[in-house]
């Protein structure tokens, strides 16, 4: 089973290391979910939510596997490939916060929908300047951007979540109880969750060339 999994910038994870492509990691004792077993997600973004660090692995799970919503574990994980997602991860965070912005912050100064959309570091003073200018009127958008600027895998899943939280909110708006809040919330975090991935194996495919 094709999983997606996070390891720190040392290229540790747990009490393994430095792990090839093709490596083999066995577990022998009980499988039990965040406590004993060889974990990863099947989506890259519920994998972002355990990750002690920005190097992304492609990993292949096997023998015994106990599966809950955003996460599994199993006996048995093999190392397809692996690969610093820094700087994706960075760009991720901008694309989540451009939402924002859009949705709160519409006549946003275009210095900073430039830097959201091209990440280029000459604007940072810029962006610093303008957001804290709005920070009253528009917190929303000036929180996501924060996340943006501030980028490492935890506040990328952060500004994940946070775009996920006002997506579903508008797309519930008007409605009854909680269901629909859940089912627009599981269709932002799956759009999102394409996204990651698709930036993930864009720059995969991109190391092969």
């Amino acid at each position: 089973m094709l999983a997606w999994h996070f390891i720190g910038e040392d290229g540790i994870s747990g009490a393994n290391s430095n792990y090839r492509p093709g490596g083999i990691e066995i577990h022998n004792g009980p499988l039990n979910l965040c406590e004993s077993g060889l974990h990863a997600s099947r989506r890259a973004l519920d994998a972002l939510t355990y990750a002690p660090g920005p190097i992304v692995r492609r990993v292949e799970l096997g023998g015994k596997i106990v599966e809950d919503d955003d996460k599994m574990c199993a006996s048995e994980r093999r190392e397809l490939w692996r690969m610093d997602a820094t700087a994706i991860l960075r760009e991720f965070a901008r694309w989540c916060a451009i939402g924002a912005v859009i949705g709160y912050w519409p006549d946003a100064p275009e210095v900073i929908r430039r830097w959201l959309a091209t990440g280029d570091e000459s604007l940072r003073f810029a962006i610093g300047d303008a957001a804290r200018t709005a920070t009253r009127t528009t917190p929303q958008s000036t929180a996501a951007m924060s996340s943006a600027r501030h980028a490492t895998w935890q506040v990328a899943w952060d500004a994940a979540r946070r775009a996920a939280w006002d997506a579903a909110g508008v797309a519930a708006w008007g409605t009854t109880g909680d269901a629909a809040w859940y089912a627009a919330w599981g269709t932002a975090w799956a759009a999102m969750n394409s996204k990651l991935e698709s930036m993930l194996l864009d720059a995969r495919r991109k190391e092969l060339c």
